[in-house]
């Protein structure tokens, strides 16, 4: 009887045991790879006010139509000129050179192909893109995202913010909706939109990571304004003149650049904010080119160290643009702003930096009316200046200019003047380190008669025939005893 009853509590025992296991098991999560039982779906509660996803198929939805792929053709030319001697004179005299070469000389530059993108501004055609883009092109074709092909004709361009207007025979074409750049915040979504690289259209996305940008690419124009939005979203060759979209396909800019030390995408890109662009499109539509208003000051540079900021009177504790300079008949000067003081408000917009200064300058034309606020040691003061149509010209700018050539200049007498036959010009003397000794043969002695279309006749018109002029420009002058006239290219010259 005893055997039987322990028989019986050993196997109630082992079934307890083997039921504790069992539920043990069950409740156990710390399950392992080798356990296939399926595990029961529990639902997850969520909170209302969660953000979805950002959805982006709409707005390249929207915007895609409405951005073309704008290939050019600059066809093949002839470039002739007056030759010079690159030995200078190694041998005594140049008409050894001429004897053998002739005077002048051409050279055939062949066709040259490029391509780039634009966005659709009207139904009828015209179409908004990168002055560089259509720069020097004799063929113009563009096709549009369901792949028909038409010429275009330029109707309008501007150096200053590289961009240009093209137009194409259409009708209802694809309009793309244009947004306001103002209201574009730090790490907002975008999109960029355009042909790169020749592929088909592209989409890439990314951040806005920082607006008024200026990063000392535009080298075009007199007075170029730079106050990018930059992203990172992918970019290369090609993209030029695309679209720069919210993500309600809304265009808040024109990529223009992108900053790269192999000249493809690596990480940043740079898009001309739609409200400037909405200016420029404006003034060329109905005047035929824009009609830019000018404050005549120049702006220190933000990136000053200490003993230079101590220099210039600039205080760090003023968040603000500092002018450095004004030109004595430009509008600031008029309305009595002065060297040392700081711009800190337009319209009662703040403005912290030069480059927003400029893009807000450059949204107005000349005869508009602004309010300037600006401090002047610890006052702060408030103006109404009238903006004129003149870039302005700084005594600084002058001599830097001059100065860069690296010569001595001395006007020519009358009496020199007239025995050579000339209404007058400016003589070079020693020539230094600088523009002349490394892109040209000039040698001491060779009088400048004209720097681009400018009569020189003086070292002051030499310094004011220099302000005037862009990035390439000719040097035309004699050499006393010489019949010829010379002329010498000076290239990338504010650069």
């Amino acid at each position: 009887m005893k055997k039987q009853l322990k028989i019986l509590t050993f196997v109630i025992g082992t079934i307890l045991v083997m039921a504790g296991f069992t539920l043990f098991a069950k409740n156990n999560n710390n399950r392992t790879a080798l356990q296939t039982d399926s595990i029961p779906a529990y639902k997850t509660n969520y909170t209302n006010n969660i953000t979805p996803p950002v959805d982006f198929e709409n707005a390249a939805t929207q915007a895609v139509p409405s951005v073309v792929h704008i290939k050019t053709v600059t066809k093949a030319s002839q470039v002739s000129g007056r030759s010079q001697n690159p030995f200078g004179n190694m041998f005594g005299d140049d008409d050894l050179f001429k004897r053998f070469f002739g005077g002048s000389g051409t050279m055939v530059v062949p066709d040259q192909r490029a391509s780039g993108s634009g966005v659709i501004i009207s139904k009828d055609g015209y179409i908004v893109t990168n002055n560089h883009v259509i720069d020097g092109a004799t063929e113009i074709t563009v096709t549009l995202n369901d792949r028909k092909n038409y010429k275009a004709k330029v109707i309008g361009t501007d150096a200053n913010t590289d961009l240009a207007i093209i137009k194409i025979d259409g009708d209802n074409l694809p309009v793309m909706s244009i947004g306001n750049s103002d209201d574009v915040h730090l790490g907002q979504w975008v999109l960029a939109i355009g042909y790169p690289l020749n592929l088909d259209v592209t989409v890439t996305q990314g951040i806005v990571s920082a607006k008024s940008r200026n990063i000392g690419i535009n080298q075009q124009g007199a007075a170029p304004v730079e106050a990018f939005i930059q992203t990172d979203a992918a970019v290369n060759p090609g993209s030029s003149g695309g679209a720069l979209v919210n993500t309600g396909g809304q265009l808040i800019g024109i990529t223009s650049a992108i900053a790269s030390p192999t000249g493809s995408y690596a990480g940043y890109a740079y898009s001309i904010p739609a409200n400037l662009m909405k200016k420029v499109v404006n003034d060329i539509m109905k005047y035929g080119s824009v009609q830019r208003g000018f404050l005549g000051i120049s702006m220190a540079p933000e990136n000053l160290d200490n003993a230079k900021k101590k220099e210039l009177g600039i205080n760090d504790d003023i968040d603000g643009v500092w002018v450095i300079e004004t030109d004595p008949t430009g509008a600031a000067a008029e309305a009595g702003i002065k060297k040392g003081d700081a711009i800190i408000k337009i319209n009662a917009d703040a403005v912290t930096t030069g480059s927003e200064l400029s893009e807000i300058i450059a949204r107005h034309k000349p005869g508009d009316n602004l309010s300037i606020t600006y401090m002047r040691g610890n006052q702060e003061k408030t103006v109404t200046v009238t903006l004129k149509n003149k870039l302005g010209s700084f005594p600084s700018q002058r001599d830097a200019a001059i100065k860069s050539l690296g010569a001595a200049f001395t006007a020519v007498s009358k009496e020199e003047a007239a025995k050579l036959g000339i209404a007058g010009g400016v003589k070079v003397g020693k020539i230094g380190e600088g523009i002349i000794n490394d892109q040209t043969t000039i040698k001491p002695g060779f009088i400048i008669t004209k720097v681009g279309d400018e009569v020189v006749k003086s070292p002051d018109d030499l310094k004011q025939a220099l302000s005037k002029q862009e990035n390439n420009f000719q040097i035309e002058g004699i050499y006393p005893g010489k019949k010829q006239v010379y002329y010498y290219g000076i290239n990338d010259f504010k650069k």
